[in-house]
């Protein structure tokens, strides 16, 4: 059972599902899709509401930016990075793995 259609995730629009009752943040770029925590470590906001550039995405409350590849902080003021998740894309099928 799939998570999310890959044909629904557009570059550059994160989207937020929920799975197993944790928020994630879901991210496409380019043919690759990744999934981080969708609260920000550095205040509760939700990631999937942030902009997107390159492997980056920006927090939309103060601005921190974290890699969607590893959820490494990349920027202050967030300083601890956010959990990340090894997605499987089948065919249309993108699962979040936990």
């Amino acid at each position: 059972m799939s998570d999310i259609s890959l044909a629904t995730l557009l570059e550059g629009k994160p989207v937020r599902i929920e799975k197993n009752g944790e928020a994630i943040c879901v991210a496409r770029v380019g043919n690759e899709v990744f999934a981080i925590d969708d609260i920000c470590s550095h205040s509760d906001a939700s990631l999937s509401e942030g902009d997107v550039t390159g492997f980056k995405i920006e927090c939309w409350l103060h601005g921190a930016e974290f890699d969607l590849r590893t959820g490494v902080a990349l920027t202050p003021p967030a300083v601890a990075p956010v959990k990340s998740y090894l997605v499987s894309i089948d065919g249309d099928s993108v699962t979040v793995e936990m």
